[in-house]
């Protein structure tokens, strides 16, 4: 006799823990032969329009230490805005990537197309932005964030106009380093905490 739904129990919540990456990108493990290549390994190919664009930056946690553990996940439009699927998006965007901080140092490097403004249906447009997904040790639920870019028109996106702590915009910007590259980092907690999302 199946229970109702009133007698359930929540799943304990377990950190990403030290086989994720094993799972999600055994390649960068140094375990090779599991798949050709690591699911997600870039979200472009050759090919692909657009300006290409290099964004580093690691993930601090409350004490300022930078976990060297972290794996990311990244979604995005294409260089027109348009994601994979809809009509006249670019086929050698797949807008996904599955990326890791280096072991030694914590930094991770995201390689990609900057997209471009995201129409909505109500007319307007998000600003150009990469959605990003963090999992490493002492993250229970992963946690959702945003890219945006200092040098794009970031002024009638409607999530940042919604952060009513204006300060804290700026943890979801990606400063400019040099041509086509861009730094950006996550903040777990403390000072410059970055805006995490729930979506």
């Amino acid at each position: 006799m199946p229970q109702t739904l009133t007698t359930l129990t929540e799943t304990a919540s377990q950190t990403a823990g030290p086989y994720v990456h094993i799972g999600c990108i055994p390649t960068f493990t140094g375990i090779e032969g599991v798949y050709p290549e690591d699911l997600g390994k870039s979200p472009i190919r050759d090919g692909a329009k657009g300006e290409v664009i290099t964004i580093t930056g690691s993930v601090y946690d409350g004490t300022g230490w930078a976990l060297r553990d972290a794996m990311m996940e990244s979604w995005q439009a294409d260089a027109a805005g348009l994601y994979p699927g809809q009509t006249g998006a670019d086929p050698a965007v797949s807008g996904f990537c599955r990326f890791a901080a280096d072991g030694m140092t914590g930094e991770f490097t995201l390689r990609t197309v900057k997209p471009g403004p995201v129409p909505l249906r109500q007319g307007g447009h998000q600003a150009p932005h990469i959605a990003i997904w963090i999992v490493a040790r002492g993250i229970n639920i992963g946690l959702n964030t945003r890219i945006y870019f200092e040098d794009e028109d970031n002024s009638t996106d409607p999530l940042l106009n919604r952060i009513e702590q204006r300060p804290r915009v700026d943890t979801l910007i990606a400063r400019k380093t040099g041509p086509g590259a861009y730094r950006w980092d996550i903040r777990l907690q403390g000072q410059g905490e970055t805006v995490f999302l729930d979506m």
